[in-house]
């Protein structure tokens, strides 16, 4: 037991449980959180930003680069109502994300009398977010809480929490027990009948195919042997990508998937929804279904399936590497067949969409293999998510089915805090990129040097061309007015050049990994093909 503040509780907490840096901005409400950073500044920094938003999106990029705990501070109401965009977003993307607010004092809490940055229920608006949210009213709770926190990010299905503590409880002196750290709950052993019989059906399976999500980006062992044997393809979601090698033969995209989908006849699924193969592109009689997942109410989200696993990947893969030796019958290697169904892949994607595919190539061919690409939604990112080759896990970031616009760069500053050793890239639109353009700022004062690639094509290009094409032309609020990026970065402090062409591009990454700072390119592109009629293929079976 040792005296001290509610803020020196929280502080020690942070570093108990392992957390060296902290995205945060200060504010009355958490000056006594900030005194006890400043104490221990020699173990937990704190990365300040320009905006709220930016706090959020960072912790956010951090913990998906790492998969360690991500954690911003805020103060109350508005401070904390401004990362709510990235607390979504790492609510759909399962990512470790510890919010730290403040409160009003706690004699007006929930009285509504209009206290400095009151906001009505902002716990229960924190309940909504994430996984867990709870509020410390005294300095030994503030302890108890945040272990409860640090066990509730490391049991089950990862996804945010939130700790709100009033400034009086920061402030309050007592005897604190830090003694001791959140021991995560035992993830569960995959059931023995579930495996073996999803064993016998994969195992006699003529063509079994396997769907993946992040959720199974620490098993990559164990699903690379599983597919071997099976000799499955392997098809990443957005968020799934890298938990296979896309240079290895079974691993295959979108389009050859949906090629694929009406013959196969067991399709497993790993830490993913199987959205939206499940029920976009049709299911019949003929087609078994394996569900793999950590959390029980998403196996039968979209469905209830032939068989249902409920356990992390890396167990319940292991199980089904076992169970299927004994299960699976003679296979012919299918490394040409697949070979060539990439190759027609990459050529679909050419042919239809091929001004993105161009600048994609240029961004793979610049980017060293173990960098990471973090995507946004522009219409270079949009075909990324099937046209960028990734090599491993947490190699590419992006935004799920939230879609949060303008989380991109904000978020690879995050991504390359965490990974300060390896290259990293975002890519934006012109629209997307000013959400949080004023992270410049923060990139220079702390000497993130990533390299932020602008695709400048004046509007909102995404929407306009909907109001073009689908609309009569209607263009409204979509045109865009923009600053002379090079000039604006330079007058922050990074270096920034201008390219006009996926060749000049990818001569301006390639030079700005060998001088490191931070870098703003800005890429000028013109109208490109509509992605979506690509990117999001109809039905394949089942009939209407």
């Amino acid at each position: 037991m040792t005296k001290m503040t509610g803020g020196q509780a929280l502080v020690g907490t942070l570093h108990q449980h392992g957390v060296d840096t902290v995205f945060g901005l200060p504010g009355v409400q958490l000056d006594w959180l900030f005194n006890a950073f400043h104490d221990r500044r020699n173990q937990v920094r704190v990365i300040h930003t320009r905006h709220e938003q930016g706090v959020g999106y960072m912790a956010f990029g951090y913990a998906q680069a790492t998969g360690r705990v991500g954690t911003y501070a805020v103060v109350p109401g508005p401070g904390v109502l401004n990362t709510t965009a990235a607390l979504a977003t790492a609510y759909a993307c399962n990512s470790k994300v510890l919010c730290l607010t403040g409160q009003i004092h706690t004699p007006f809490i929930g009285r509504g009398v209009g206290q400095l940055h009151e906001i009505p229920d902002q716990l229960g608006i924190l309940e909504r977010l994430t996984k867990w949210a709870a509020r410390a009213n005294h300095p030994t709770e503030v302890a108890t809480l945040g272990r409860e926190a640090f066990r509730q990010l490391e049991s089950g299905r990862p996804r945010p929490v939130a700790l709100e503590v009033p400034p009086d409880v920061l402030q309050a002196e007592t005897e604190v027990d830090l003694a001791g750290v959140a021991v995560p709950d035992a993830p569960p052993e995959p059931d023995a009948d579930a495996v073996a019989k999803a064993a016998k059906l994969l195992g006699e399976a003529q063509c079994p195919m396997i769907f993946v999500g992040s959720g199974a980006w620490d098993a990559t062992e164990e699903l690379l042997a599983l597919a071997e044997m099976l000799q499955a393809p392997v098809i990443a979601s957005r968020n799934g990508l890298g938990a296979i090698d896309d240079r290895h033969y079974l691993a295959q995209k979108l389009q050859a998937a949906h090629e694929m989908w009406a013959g196969a006849d067991v399709v497993l699924g790993v830490g993913t929804r199987l959205s939206p193969n499940v029920p976009a592109w049709g299911v019949d009689a003929g087609l078994k279904i394996i569900r793999l997942d950590i959390d029980p109410v998403e196996i039968t989200r979209n469905g209830r399936p032939d068989v249902g696993i409920v356990a992390t990947a890396k167990r319940g893969l292991a199980a089904l590497v076992d169970a299927v030796a004994k299960a699976n019958r003679k296979r012919a290697p299918r490394e040409a067949e697949m070979r060539a169904l990439q190759a027609k892949t990459t050529a679909y994607y050419e042919e239809r969409l091929g001004p993105q595919m161009a600048w994609i190539a240029a961004l793979r061919r610049a980017l060293p293999d173990d960098g990471i690409l973090v995507e946004e939604l522009t219409q270079v990112g949009y075909v990324s998510r099937v046209g960028f080759p990734v090599y491993g896990p947490r190699k590419y970031v992006s935004s799920g089915y939230q879609g949060t616009l303008g989380f991109g760069f904000a978020t690879a500053l995050g991504v390359k805090v965490a990974q300060p050793d390896r290259p990293v890239v975002s890519i934006s639109g012109d629209g997307g990129f000013m959400f949080n353009v004023q992270e410049l700022a923060t990139a220079v004062q702390n000497g993130i040097n990533l390299v932020a690639v602008v695709f400048n094509d004046g509007a909102y290009g995404n929407v306009q061309r909907m109001q073009r094409q689908d609309y009569g032309g209607r263009v409204i609020a979509t045109e865009l007015r923009n600053p002379d990026f090079v000039r604006l970065a330079e007058s922050f402090g990074a270096n920034a050049a201008r390219v006009e062409s996926p060749a000049g591009l990818e001569t301006a990454i390639r030079r700005a990994l060998k001088e490191p700072a931070p870098w703003l390119i800005d890429a000028r592109i013109g109208t490109v093909p509509d992605p979506w009629p690509i990117l999001a293929p109809g039905r394949a079976r089942g009939g209407k």
